[in-house]
């Protein structure tokens, strides 16, 4: 997307959960296009991490914290003044939120209302994304691709609290943002994939610590629909939809950032794509098999409908679901051959611009 250089170089940024996979991706592709970052999250989720693996600790202001603690998040909008705030801090395990319902709903119902108060009693911030998930809509595995109308219900109590995210950011976004003049959005992204994810219960995770110790990869539900598509794809939107809110409100709203049709893939089918990938040009060889474990719910199928992504930005996606798992395994080849994983990360991140066009 043209301009984003140009509009992010020099704007004040605050971006939630900044130590995440997720988030250090974006960070990284910040601090590139001269942005003054400033991150408010708990420490790395894993070890290894990409946060601490391509060093951004060095090239932006990181303040460690918990999202559920208002006065400490307070007092970072009082000191940074933050002209743009992305707020990714969750708790992001469909199975953890089982395990801990009650850490989960604090986190990820009252973290949003956190921010949403800060933001209300700051005069300093123009332009507000939450990022939720697909998982928001109420799920009947009918083989419905998600709109952005449909019904928000969560199952899980993962799943029903980033429903509840949406809801705490609509009633603020219509009870104060509106009358202050902050642009505010929702962003609800399918599953991504990318180099430098170590988190637990995720496909792509588990099938990179299987290379990395040369198992089989172990999958519980091989049939299972979802929505794949490589980390740099909604990143790129949600920085798309920060830019043009805060240059006109009438690009506020809520919006699926999903993959095409044809990048919906079942999770053997996206496993074994990975083991291709893989295993070309490798003496060790990984393959995955098939171990349902009968754990808690999830859904079937899901399906994003992004068609008013592509209307209202002029938005396609640039790197389908192939080229997102080579690029998933490229970076993966290089932190197993210990290289420079920050010059690995954005020489992606520059190839992908490129694409962009």
């Amino acid at each position: 997307m043209k301009g984003l250089n140009k509009f992010f170089k020099n704007k004040r940024v605050l971006i939630t959960g900044h130590t995440g996979f997720k988030g250090s991706w974006l960070s990284e592709i910040l601090c590139n296009m001269g942005s003054d970052v400033v991150g408010y999250s708990l420490n790395p989720p894993t070890t290894p991490n990409i946060y601490e693996l391509v060093g951004l600790d060095s090239r932006l202001t990181s303040i460690i914290g918990d999202i559920r603690n208002y006065d400490m998040l307070s007092n970072i909008f009082d000191e940074y003044a933050p002209d743009i705030v992305i707020h990714m801090a969750a708790q992001p395990i469909v199975r953890t939120s089982y395990e801990k319902p009650v850490y989960t709903y604090e986190t990820n119902v009252m973290g949003t209302v956190n921010v949403c108060e800060c933001i209300r009693n700051n005069d300093c911030v123009r332009s507000f994304l939450n990022v939720t998930t697909d998982k928001v809509y109420e799920n009947k595995d009918d083989n419905h691709s998600f709109k952005e109308f449909d019904k928000l219900d969560g199952f899980d109590p993962y799943s029903n609290s980033k429903s509840c995210s949406e809801l705490v950011t609509h009633s603020y976004n219509n009870s104060f943002f509106k009358e202050l003049g902050i642009s505010c959005s929702t962003a609800r992204a399918g599953n991504v994939i990318g180099g430098g994810d170590f988190a637990k219960d995720r496909i792509i995770p588990d099938c990179v610590r299987a290379s990395i110790n040369k198992e089989d990869i172990i999958i519980r539900n091989p049939y299972s629909i979802r929505p794949y598509q490589h980390v740099l794809e909604p990143l790129f939107v949600y920085l798309t939809i920060v830019m043009k809110q805060y240059k006109d409100d009438a690009f506020a709203g809520y919006y699926n950032v999903g993959p095409d049709e044809r990048d919906c893939l079942t999770t053997g089918e996206i496993a074994g794509l990975y083991c291709d990938f893989f295993n070309k040009n490798s003496e060790d060889k990984i393959c995955w098999v098939d171990n349902s474990d009968n754990g808690p719910h999830e859904s079937a199928f899901l399906k994003l409908d992004n068609t008013k992504i592509k209307k209202v930005f002029n938005w396609k996606n640039v790197w389908d679901i192939h080229k997102a798992v080579e690029k998933t395994v490229e970076w993966t080849k290089c932190y197993i051959s210990n290289k420079d994983m920050r010059e690995c990360t954005d020489c992606q991140i520059n190839e992908y611009l490129k694409d962009m066009g």
